[in-house]
């Protein structure tokens, strides 16, 4: 499995697979800013961790009103291995600016630094039905990691979790060639 370690000791790895089935103290929800999560990611993570992710999700808005691009949203996890969901709202492409998909995953990183957490998973986030391509969003998300790990405390470790060859083998790439650096093998 592809990996990338800092010299602070923070480590990156990309997997294949299902986020829901990721052992991590928090796995990321690609959310929309209701955090209405009814298909891809976030239907797959209320199905596996249980209806009371919605239910918290429903509560959050209620309080703090519509998460906005680039925000995050915390609940608990569910019946799901992670502690916590933090739902992350990347950007629509061709709406907003897919830059805004740099702020998702800072702040998904502060959230869970913030959190006192030790490892975070992420999807492909905004790839789904939001529409970026593999390559843009793997960009981003790998600059806005090289930018941010370097002072990361208490998050030791970060998981990106991609479905299906095509992700994988896009995020795989880029993040050799953005993160060379760094590899470990």
């Amino acid at each position: 499995m592809p990996g990338f370690k800092f010299p602070n000791g923070v480590t990156v790895e990309l997997i294949k697979g299902d986020i829901t089935e990721v052992e991590a103290d928090a796995i990321v929800n690609a959310a929309n800013s209701y955090l209405e999560h009814g298909g891809g990611v976030a239907g797959a993570i209320v199905r596996k961790g249980g209806w009371v992710i919605q239910e918290e999700s429903r509560e959050w808005v209620r309080k703090y009103g519509p998460v906005p691009v680039g925000g995050v949203a915390v609940t608990s996890a569910g019946k799901l291995r992670a502690k916590y969901v933090i739902h992350a709202v990347g950007p629509r492409c061709g709406i907003e600016p897919i830059e805004k998909l740099d702020d998702a995953v800072t702040n998904s990183l502060r959230k869970a630094e913030e959190l006192g957490l030790t490892s975070i998973a992420f999807p492909a986030i905004s790839t789904g039905i939001f529409g970026c391509p593999y390559e843009d969003a793997a960009r981003i998300m790998a600059r806005a990691i090289r930018r941010e790990a370097p002072g990361l405390k208490s998050v030791r470790r970060i998981i990106i979790c991609l479905y299906g060859d095509e992700a994988f083998n896009v995020f795989n790439r880029v993040f050799n060639d953005e993160l060379r650096e760094y590899k470990t093998g």
